[in-house]
């Protein structure tokens, strides 16, 4: 999965807490995003800033949901972690036992750990159910081109993970 494709698969009411969060945290990016969505869906950037925050979310979520917005839903993707939600981030790197500041990892394209530590990291993760961004920041992590995890593609396969 990659991450035009994690867009794609959002609800969109999820997207509107995505972005409120974002909005909040990171006005900046948050408004390069609504901007680089207009252009997408050639709109002009006023008429979209102007829409209610509901619209503009959905806007949002349609164009990083196509193809070519793949490299701006990374981005995305890795400001609303990083950012917005790093203390969940830096769980799920401490989990599986990477190497990391601040939630940036030290090593740009890490190996898959092992595989039983990787089953019991990502059970141990997911039955936590405070927090409706667990599966978005699974989905997210293994949509990174640096992360080539077979084990967690397929964790993250099954229905409901």
């Amino acid at each position: 999965m990659r991450s035009y494709q994690v867009f794609a698969a959002m609800a969109p009411e999820r997207a509107v807490v995505l972005m409120r969060t974002l909005a909040a945290q990171s006005p900046v990016m948050f408004r390069q995003t609504v901007d680089a969505a207009a252009l997408a869906t050639r709109t002009r950037p006023v008429y979209l800033r102007r829409q209610p925050f509901e619209k503009r979310a959905e806007a949002v979520r349609r164009a990083l949901s196509r193809v070519a917005a793949n490299a701006l839903a990374d981005e995305l993707l890795a400001v609303y972690f990083l950012e917005c939600r790093r203390a969940l981030l830096e769980e799920w790197l401490d989990l599986i036992g990477l190497t990391h500041e601040d939630g940036v990892l030290e090593d740009a394209a890490p190996a898959q750990p092992p595989e039983a530590r990787l089953r019991k990291a990502f059970a141990s993760f997911c039955a936590k159910e405070d927090d409706p961004d667990r599966a978005l920041l699974l989905r997210a992590f293994a949509a990174q081109q640096a992360v080539d995890w077979p084990t967690l593609d397929e964790l993250l396969a099954v229905p409901g993970a």
